[in-house]
């Protein structure tokens, strides 16, 4: 099975900037170039970018 990737536009949900998107993939982290977050792919059709969550901390437990 190919995985989907797509090349779309879209806008950055914490500052509004246009986000260019380039064969990306669902769930793939992005960086807004204008506000600089890093934003998760949540869904292809339609195109819908949600801020990433932050990573965890791994104590090593």
């Amino acid at each position: 099975m190919e995985l989907q990737t797509v090349d779309a536009d879209s806008e950055c949900p914490e500052c509004f900037e246009s986000v260019r998107l380039e064969a990306v993939m669902q769930h793939e982290i992005v960086q807004c170039a204008g506000c600089g977050v890093d934003l998760e792919v949540i869904e292809l059709d339609p195109v819908t970018l949600e801020l990433a969550p932050e990573e965890e901390e791994d104590w090593g437990e």
